[in-house]
């Protein structure tokens, strides 16, 4: 059986080289044509439509309900945080959204999860796209981990917060030809020291949305955001105890500019809105995209050249 592996090995690798060099070309020209005709056709028209917003209470999820409001959606915002539910609420509605439903709930928790959206349902009768944004982040090494029981709160969150009401809005999401906008991080590719649970949570979504859109094509679709630092209110929502409170950021991404929860926001649904694959802000990114795949070895060599974790990060420099 060795000796057959042996061989597939020798025949498929040079056939996919020869089927890229012929299939490249025109592949990229027709992604090139697609883009274009995204951009000369108006986006989603979101009046009457209904958004479900995990961690709508502030931040980046905060922000995505305003611009939601401003396109005529109406909007049922969830947030463990109950106190700034009403806040949001009410700014959503004075910028155009008709009605918004706030609901108190832990995405981490799956009963949590199956009853807001059985509010939306009941509340709107639909539900046309869901923002799956609720979030946290630790960021020391592993060394640094003194109780390692305690980081299963990560994945609870970032990535079974993700997947929990996903699961329940499917069936009402096909009934609308719905679209589910999944918020990932850059972590989720680059992998930067001092981030390996997040990047793990982070991965862990990537991956299962993009089996998912396999899954649920054409009925729903999936787009899958990978943002870099954005000024949020992530760091605030990291768990009160002794390590957490000395998380520190990244030094590899200590200088880089933050891009506003705002302007992600506006880019998120413009994405949405045009049935993106995938968004990537801020853009410049995707360079480090490319370079992480085609030159693995140079950013090892750049993460091995740093000494990481000796600046703390101010509340004020928040990121996602």
């Amino acid at each position: 059986m060795d000796v057959i592996h042996e061989l597939i090995y020798l025949v498929i690798v040079p056939a996919v080289c020869v089927f890229l060099c012929l299939i490249l070309p025109p592949f990229f020209i027709f992604n090139f044509i697609h883009t274009i005709l995204q951009y000369l056709f108006p986006a989603e028209n979101m009046k009457g439509k209904v958004v479900l917003i995990t961690g709508a209470a502030s931040g980046i999820g905060e922000q995505v309900a305003y611009q939601y409001a401003k396109r005529g959606a109406s909007l049922v915002i969830v947030d463990k945080n109950a106190h700034n539910l009403p806040k949001v609420a009410e700014t959503a509605r004075g910028l155009g959204s008709p009605d918004i439903l706030e609901v108190c709930a832990d995405v981490s928790i799956v009963e949590d999860c199956r009853r807001f959206v059985g509010e939306a349902i009941k509340h709107f009768g639909q539900l046309d796209h869901l923002i799956n944004n609720a979030g946290i982040i630790d960021v020391c090494t592993i060394e640094d981990v003194t109780n390692v029981g305690n980081c299963t709160r990560m994945m609870d969150v970032n990535f079974w917060g993700f997947v929990y009401p996903t699961h329940f809005a499917i069936p009402h999401l096909k009934k609308s030809k719905g679209k589910i906008l999944v918020i990932s991080s850059v972590a989720a590719l680059m992998h930067p020291p001092t981030l390996g649970f997040y990047s793990a949570s982070k991965s862990a979504v990537k991956t299962f949305f993009e089996t998912l859109r396999s899954e649920l094509a054409p009925s729903i679709t999936v787009t899958i955001a990978t943002l870099g630092f954005v000024d949020s209110n992530l760091y605030e929502n990291l768990p009160n105890d002794a390590e957490s409170r000395t998380m520190k950021k990244p030094v590899v991404f200590r200088s880089f500019p933050l891009l506003s929860s705002r302007a992600s926001a506006e880019a998120l649904i413009d994405g949405v809105g045009r049935g993106k694959r995938y968004v990537t802000e801020p853009k410049w990114y995707k360079a480090f995209f490319m370079v992480e795949a085609l030159c693995p070895q140079l950013v090892d060599w750049y993460y091995g050249g740093i000494s990481f974790g000796q600046v703390k990060l101010p509340i004020s420099q928040k990121a996602d």
